[in-house]
């Protein structure tokens, strides 16, 4: 994995940036969990804006790493990305101004700034999102790293991109709760700032849309991660198609996590919950993917034999 892990550019600076930033407001929105008692939806007021700052500060020095590998510049690229800060700039600004004005940004259209501040916020994610793809395709064109870095690399920006889409139905018009002027949730079968687990705050009571969200999101961390371990801790053992179609196997079965969590959050199950058919499904999903993780090692080239090929 030495060609997977050495940066070939400078990384992106806007994004450094904006990671920097967002590492400052992590550390302020957390001072102000404790310090403001102030209660919003059932949590505390900082709280989102503490869960959206460590998000962007995740996102964004992986994506910054990912553009250090290209090994031809692409100012493409590096437009996307500057996109994604923007608009992530956006974002973050109209969270942390409406938790100044005491109320909520997400879902709220109970007057007419709040109405339009959330429709900027959606335009914004729909740039960012399309911006995000823009990124994958010109990282995806151009081999940077070996054949399992590039699988990792390809599938966590793709699980990412899945991770973003479903999200959607927090705001579709069937998910609107019947409040004047709210216009979206991320609860389902109960209203939003029920009971949840400590810091995510997702339901225990009933569905929670923001798992399959959270969950899909990170996959642009834990395949790369993965990658690595597998070079690092078996790379004596499996060469590197093997290591490949096991990340193959790995991104596929994250693919299908993401959709099967949202899935259970949209039948209205918690998910510590879930029914029989969820539990199957779950069981289902580990029998598939270990069995194609064994026939993929069982069917590897040995070292020998591919250093006598």
């Amino acid at each position: 994995m030495t060609t997977y892990l050495p940066q070939r550019a400078p990384w992106h600076r806007p994004l450094m940036v904006f990671v920097a930033a967002m590492a400052v407001l992590a550390v302020v929105a957390a001072i102000g969990v404790v310090a403001d008692p102030r209660i919003l939806t059932g949590v505390p007021i900082w709280l989102k804006p503490f869960k959206f700052a460590v998000s962007f500060v995740l996102y964004g020095i992986t994506l910054a790493w990912m553009l250090s590998l290209l090994r031809r510049r692409s100012r493409i690229a590096e437009w996307a990305a500057t996109v994604i800060v923007a608009m992530g700039v956006v974002e973050v600004a109209i969270i942390v101004g409406q938790v100044l004005r005491g109320t909520t940004s997400h879902y709220n259209e109970t007057s007419a700034l709040n109405g339009a501040l959330w429709q900027l916020m959606g335009a914004a994610i729909m740039v960012l999102f399309v911006a995000h793809l823009v990124v994958g395709i010109v990282v995806l064109r151009q081999p940077v790293a070996d054949r399992a870095g590039r699988y990792a690399i390809g599938l966590g920006l793709g699980v990412a991109a899945l991770g973003m889409l479903v999200a959607v139905p927090m705001v579709l018009p069937g998910q609107a709760p019947a409040v004047e002027g709210i216009a979206g949730a991320h609860s389902v079968g109960v209203a939003d700032g029920g009971p949840g687990l400590p810091v995510v705050g997702w339901s225990t009571t009933g569905g929670d849309l923001r798992i399959g969200h959270f969950v899909g999101l990170h996959a642009l961390q834990v395949l790369p991660i993965l990658a690595i371990l597998l070079s690092r801790f078996l790379g004596d053992r499996l060469d590197e198609h093997t290591r490949a179609r096991l990340l193959v196997v790995a991104g596929g079965a994250y693919g299908v996590l993401t959709i099967l969590l949202t899935w259970q959050a949209l039948r209205g199950q918690p998910l510590l919950r879930p029914d029989t058919l969820t539990l199957a499904a779950g069981a289902a999903l580990v029998v598939t993917t270990a069995t194609a993780a064994a026939l993929v090692v069982a069917r590897r080239r040995r070292p020998e034999l591919a250093l006598a090929a």
